[in-house]
């Protein structure tokens, strides 16, 4: 039985087939997988708030200010202290962030996607559900909008690693290393993000795939959005037909 389970799932992982022209998969899989990356945008809200959110400045313990007798343009009272400014380490962050990068890019083509753990974990736990297909193209598109988000945030936390390597690739400062360089709006897209996957992961919308119609619709994408033009409008009806057949299956069986 296992054998069977694992050729079957090494041949299709969370696809239906992923010979088709037009590649379906899962929903099932693909909304537990953003319930497990929804940890990266969690933790990266935590980083947020405990590093670039927070005071860079501390006053040393046991100093009390002192009056320096000056006053600002404003009138307001200059005070002299003792501080120190805490500088933040942001390798453990940003190597969440690659690999949630990585997750992105796996997810996106056939064979990337067996490279995947998430993908190969979800799979494996909605083996005995009933799949759910939808089309990967549209997918595709909102994992490209979270990769752009993932570099973004990469570049905000690394700046400095950035312009060196542009400024050594292009030998000129076409970036400053001695500041940040990117806008101070950045930040806001790992709330974004966490918006993102937290619809997915628990009401099943996928905004992407939301603006993927949208562009279909305007024409910008020549294909159509086949989930969109291919609703099943009656299968609700159907299956509240069903239950109803079951139901009064039931109360006959229950007579005397």
């Amino acid at each position: 039985m296992w054998r069977y389970y694992l050729k079957h799932h090494l041949q299709t992982l969370w696809f239906r087939d992923p010979k088709e022209d037009m590649v379906f998969i899962n929903g099932r899989a693909v909304q537990m997988r953003a319930t497990l990356l929804l940890m990266i945008p969690v933790y990266m809200v935590y980083v947020l708030y405990t590093t670039v959110l927070s005071p860079s400045w501390q006053v040393w313990s046991g100093q009390i200010p002192q009056e320096t007798f000056e006053m600002t343009e404003n009138f307001n009272v200059l005070y002299e202290v003792l501080a120190y400014r805490t500088v933040y380490d942001f390798t453990i962050p940003s190597l969440v962030l690659f690999y949630g990068l990585f997750e992105m890019l796996a997810g996106m083509w056939v064979r990337t996607s067996y490279l995947s753990p998430t993908i190969h974990l979800t799979a494996f736990l909605t083996r005995h559900d009933e799949p759910k297909w939808e089309p990967l193209k549209p997918k595709r598109f909102a994992w490209a909008i979270g990769t752009v988000m993932i570099i973004s945030c990469l570049l905000f936390f690394n700046p400095d690693s950035f312009a060196r390597f542009v400024n050594g690739v292009t030998a000129s400062t076409l970036l400053p290393t001695d500041e940040n360089f990117m806008p101070d709006w950045i930040p806001l897209l790992v709330y974004v993000c966490l918006l993102f996957m937290l619809s997915e992961a628990a009401f099943g919308l996928c905004w992407g795939c939301k603006f993927h119609w949208l562009l279909a619709k305007l024409g910008i994408f020549r294909e159509e959005c086949y989930s969109c033009n291919n609703v099943d409008f009656g299968k609700r009806q159907r299956q509240q037909a069903l239950k109803d057949q079951v139901k009064r299956l039931a109360e006959k069986t229950d007579q005397p």
